[in-house]
């Protein structure tokens, strides 16, 4: 999935460019030069999970391209789990390492063009997870039956916490990935794509899932439990879809409820953003011991089987209510955050800020626009403006909290700019089909939309992303006459709003300098549609 483009190597920085970082964060959010000689192809990862002991053990085959002359390759993998063994054409290599990275010294010749394997053989109790999703980890933990209940889940801190990879987004395996699972019998172990083969060795299972597309490292999921099995068919816009549900046992009625929720979803989403993006992998969803996270074609699921947030409406509108968050956010990101991916963690508000847009939208497809515009306008209250929504590039850093619901804010401010809800769905399809199974920067998708919108967005993208304040329209008034301009914005911030002036609404142009109106009656109120993501400030008149 790695965009065949040579910009990505704009993004290489010195090591420790920014002072409050480390060397390690720069060698784990670098494009270092043990990275980029080398393009992923495919993933064949092993591994046996104890349940007794809490331990993995397994071997991770690479397959690369060589597109650049080089002899020294970066593993990583994070303690402590341990790489044992690195084999290339049935010879032992050396390596050495520095914290989670691992340099490896290959002895063949890289042939320029050619495509080439390594082994890695990995072992070690993986750090257990504290707080699922957010902290990152192995998740250990028992059924209400007392059973096995276990599942990865590693955004942020990178898949590199259990098995072995390269572990930065900007490169992806384009022929996808073989997950081969090894399990005491009486469980069942369910990975990302279609499961391909169960077998039986001694008192263990193994369970063979294969992935043919692209996906990023972090999505790569294992969850283990006593589960079953349901699906049904989906005629989505590529085709017949196979849609598969694997939950507890015992949770087995509940599921079937809740989850009718999934084919809507998918009927929305496919109209706002175009074709499920992995037809040959499937979707399913998991159920895990934790809330739940955008795993490609293995969304895993934990909300209770209830609707909102764990029951909570995060909108306080009440239509949060009405959709189960888990099944709809996180599925969301099958086209943002699996479809088109970061380049650099830094630009992950393009993950956040349209999966959490996309809620909005799910309302909107179903319940109409005043619904969407009530729940995402009552998420405003969750913005905190304490940095910008873009964090420092090349040190495995995102920028703020606020990529979800300022992010869900900017684009509802934008589809008002826009002023076109065919062009609108026409730049989210176009998004997915432009961008399909990429990886990408910020500065590519805000081009984009300048291009598809036909509005130059240089400021506005500099403004809502790149600083943390929101931007601030003065306005004062004398009798007949409206003054309003923006202060403290980014320069060129010209961004049009609708006021409503005297109970009326209309357009407005400001721009940095004072400009005025005149009304047949005197003014006697004034402010912003809320639809528009600004401040307003009262300049009081003598």
């Amino acid at each position: 999935m790695m965009t065949k483009i040579h910009f990505i190597l704009l993004l290489l920085l010195p090591l420790g460019v920014y002072g409050q970082f480390t060397r390690q964060d720069s060698l784990r959010g670098g494009l270092t030069p043990e990275r980029v000689w080398w393009d992923l192809k495919h993933y064949d990862l092993v591994v046996a999970v104890s349940p007794e002991t809490k331990e993995f053990k397994g071997s991770n085959t690479i397959t690369y391209q060589v597109i650049d002359t080089a002899q020294r390759m970066q593993i990583d993998l994070q303690a402590p789990m341990s790489l044992d063994r690195v084999i290339q054409n049935n010879q032992n290599l050396t390596f050495t390492q520095e914290g989670a990275a691992h340099f490896i010294t290959l002895k063949d010749q890289q042939e320029l063009g050619s495509e080439q394997k390594i082994t890695l053989y990995f072992e070690g109790a993986p750090r257990s997870a504290i707080n699922p999703p957010w902290d990152g980890g192995v998740t250990w933990q028992l059924d209400q039956q007392e059973r096995p209940f276990i599942a990865t889940a590693n955004q942020g801190i990178g898949a590199s916490i259990w098995w072995p990879n390269k572990d930065h987004p900007y490169d992806e395996p384009e022929q996808g990935a073989k997950i081969a699972i090894m399990v005491p019998k009486g469980v069942t172990a369910v990975a990302n794509g279609r499961l391909i083969q169960t077998s039986t060795v001694g008192d263990q299972m193994q369970f063979i899932w294969q992935v043919v597309n692209p996906i990023n490292n972090y999505g790569i999921n294992i969850n283990i439990g006593h589960y079953v099995h349901f699906n049904e068919p989906y005629k989505g816009l590529n085709g017949p879809l196979s849609m598969d549900y694997w939950v507890l046992d015992y949770n087995l009625e509940a599921a079937q409820e809740q989850f009718k929720q999934a084919p809507m979803m998918m009927e929305a989403f496919e109209h706002w953003f175009g074709p499920y993006p992995f037809y040959e992998d499937g979707f399913k969803l998991v159920q895990v011991p934790y809330l739940g996270m955008e795993h490609q074609s293995s969304v895993t699921y934990g909300n209770g089987f209830s609707n909102g947030y764990r029951g909570t409406d995060l909108s306080g509108s009440g239509w949060g209510n009405r959709f189960d968050f888990i099944i709809i956010h996180e599925s969301g990101h099958e086209w943002f955050a699996n479809n088109i991916t970061n380049i650099d963690v830094a630009d992950m508000w393009m993950h956040e800020s349209f999966t959490a847009y996309s809620e909005n939208l799910y309302l909107d497809y179903f319940f109409g626009k005043e619904a969407s515009r009530a729940y995402v306008l009552g998420t405003k209250k969750r913005i905190l403006n304490d940095k910008p929504i873009i964090g420092p590039y090349g040190v495995n850093q995102e920028g703020s909290s606020d990529m979800y619901y300022k992010g869900a804010n900017i684009l509802h401010t934008l589809r008002q700019l826009i002023d076109n809800d065919k062009l609108w769905r026409e730049i989210l399809t176009g998004l997915n089909r432009e961008f399909y199974h990429k990886t990408i920067s910020s500065a590519q998708l805000e081009t984009y939309i300048s291009r598809a919108s036909g509005i130059d967005l240089t400021a506005f993208w500099q403004q809502y992303l790149r600083t943390k304040d929101l931007p601030i329209l003065a306005y004062k008034w004398v009798q007949n006459e409206l003054s309003f301009r923006y202060q403290d914005t980014v320069s060129d911030f010209d961004m049009p709003v609708r006021a409503i002036v005297n109970g009326k609404s209309q357009w407005i142009y400001p721009s940095d300098q004072w400009q005025s109106l005149t009304f047949s009656e005197p003014v006697t109120s004034f402010a912003v549609e809320q639809d528009f993501l600004v401040t307003t400030q009262e300049v009081k008149v003598p």
